[in-house]
Formats: structure tokens, sequence, C-alpha cells
């Protein structure tokens, strides 16, 4: 022990400067980190404080759901205050009979005794408890039909998802793997498409879909992701060409089909990638809004949870709480499918930019 603390007294000033700065300059960027985080968070804390509050408890503007605490005596519920005691203790004391400058208080202990203390009762600080309201999102959930809400978003996402794992990834694996005449030049043309703004072909899209028919279905929110998106297929395409060509030489000696290469070689080696590609599209069917808005309009049985919740914010906008559950039960979904795919998610996302 004594030999470390000479050699570490011993050690050049310039070290210890460099050490110094190096714990200085880790302490600020993890302050930095802690701060975005909590600024990013503040408002999901708000939403689910709130959704478990009443309309009373909002208007106290206390941050936790707090309720009075009152004690019964003699079949009236009398306010619970905190009282300075004669030896300057605080007591929890039921107010009987408040007057201007003096009153009289129950001690819940002893509450055949009446107490009289003087002094203005109204600067007293009301005795409160944790009181939260779960029924709140079981109201909202009966008010919006939750459940019918849920089963349609679920379908159209799900549907959605099977459409773009199906093409995306056919679609990327012909780039990644095959000598297509031109292929640069076509998949230049792909991902330019990624700037294109939706609002240039929302009208010929809708004329479209409405001279066939499609208007008033799901079928414009499904069928065009079994026709690929740029985004998703230069993704999966990333992903693909970082698997080693040499596995696919493998299984043309045993045999195999690009079909079957496809199937058994890229697909079980693509597992991050095509997670990131579901919950992708999960997370855009479940907050898309404007399309299911123009094609499912008067269609009230087949709304998302996306419209069913902007409904309800227009219905009772005035309480605020109902507001929030209501809120908060259309996100529980997407967060716990993140949580549980979070370590294949997050590998994805870190492999597909890599190019072997």
């Amino acid at each position: 022990m004594t030999s470390q603390i000479i050699e570490h007294s011993a050690m050049p000033s310039y070290v210890l400067a460099r050490n110094l700065r190096g714990f200085i300059a880790s302490s600020l960027f993890t302050m930095f980190v802690f701060m975005v985080l909590t600024a990013y968070l503040l408002p999901f804390l708000y939403m689910s404080l709130t959704a478990i509050k009443t309309a009373d408890q909002i208007s106290t503007g206390d941050i936790l759901p707090l309720s009075p605490v009152t004690f019964t005596y003699e079949g009236k519920e009398l306010p619970l205050y905190k009282v300075p005691d004669t030896d300057g203790t605080m007591q929890e004391r039921a107010l009987l009979t408040g007057r201007r400058n003096d009153s009289v208080f129950i001690d819940p202990l002893h509450p055949e005794t009446p107490i009289n203390w003087e002094g203005r009762w109204r600067n007293l600080e009301p005795v409160k408890r944790i009181d939260v309201h779960l029924e709140n999102f079981k109201a909202a959930s009966d008010g919006i039909n939750f459940p019918r809400l849920l089963t349609n978003t679920i379908m159209i996402a799900v549907s959605g998802m099977i459409g773009t794992l199906i093409s995306c990834s056919l679609v990327a694996y012909g780039f990644s793997r095959f000598p297509i005449p031109g292929k640069s030049i076509l998949f230049l043309i792909l991902v330019s498409t990624i700037i294109l703004p939706p609002i240039v072909t929302l009208i010929p899209t809708y004329i479209v879909f409405s001279k066939i028919g499609w208007t008033g279905t799901w079928l414009p929110l499904i069928v065009p992701h079994f026709f690929a998106n740029a985004y998703n297929v230069f993704l999966l395409r990333q992903f693909f060409m970082t698997i080693p060509k040499d596995l696919d030489e493998a299984a043309m000696i045993d045999g195999a089909n690009p079909f079957q290469i496809f199937l058994q070689i890229i697909i079980p080696q693509s597992l991050p990638a095509l997670v990131v590609v579901s919950l992708g599209h999960i997370v855009f069917a479940w907050n898309d809004f404007f399309n299911p808005f123009i094609y499912l309009l008067g269609e009230e049985d087949k709304w998302p949870i996306s419209i069913g919740i902007q409904q309800y914010n227009y219905i009772f906008g005035t309480q605020p709480n109902m507001v929030q559950a209501i809120s908060l039960l259309g996100l529980t979904l997407p967060v716990i499918l993140f949580f549980l795919a979070q370590r294949v998610f997050l590998q994805g996302v870190v492999i597909t930019g890599v190019e072997k």
C-alpha cells in the first residue's frame, strides 16, 4: 500500500492534469446527457401523472395526485390540517369550527376533547395523501371503445408490416446480390424518392383509389406497403451486404437456388435489420393520422387509434386527465414492443450502416 501511495505521488503533473481533464469532460458529458434525457421524458411524466388525477386534483396545481385527508366525526367529514402544538411540533387535527382568529379542532386520536386553537386556520397547510385514480383508464377506454380501435390498428399495422417485410427484403436482396444492368442508377433513383414530399402524390393517389372503389376500406392503408419503399430497402440492402457472399456460394455448391439462399441464408442472418423494419412500420402505422382520416372518413367502425384519440380529444377537451389517460393507453403497446425488442433493434441500427 505504501509503495502504491509513493508511486501515485510520484506521478507526473501532466498525467494528473490529463486525468483531471478526462474526468471533467466525462462528467460534463454525463450531465448534458442527463439534462437532455430529463427534458425529453418530462412530457411523458406529466402525461402519466395527469392521467391518474381527478379534475379537482389538477386544479390544485400539485405535481403528484394528492387529495385532502378527512376525519369522520359525528357523521361529518372534517378536513385535516397540520396545526402547530404548544411545544412547536405539528399535529394533524380535524377542523370542527373555523373562525377568523380562533378555531376548534378535533384530535383524531382523542376526538372526545375538542381543542381551541388561536390563529387563522386558512393559513394552515391541509393534510394530503397520494390518491391515484386508475379508473380514469377504464372510463377513457369505455368512452372511446378502445378495444375496437386497438384491434383495427393492429390489423392495419400487422398487415402492412408483413407486406413491407416481404417486398422490401426481396428488392433489397436483388440490389445486394444480383448483377442487374444499371443497378447503381436504379438504386439511386429509388433512394431519391425519399425526398419526394407525400403531398405531391396525395391527390393522384386518392383519385386512383377512389376510381377502383377502395375508399372507405383498409386497402389504401395496407396494399401500398406490398410494393416496397426506398427507406426500408436501403436499410435492408446495407445489412444484406454485410453478409459474406461465401455463404451464398457454399449454398449454391450444395444445390440451393437463389430463392432458397434468400430464405435459408439471408433471412436468418438478417433478424436485427428485419426487427428494425418491423418496429419502424408498426410505429408509422400507429401514428399515421392523415391517410386513415382521408380514406376512412365516415367509417367510424374502421378507424384506427390515431383518429379515435383525436376525436376523443375534441369531445373531452375540457377534461385533461381523461385526454392524457387515453393518450397513455395509445402509447403503451409501441413502448412495450420497443422494450421487448430493444436489444435486437439497437443491434440492427448499429450494423445496418456497416459495409464489409
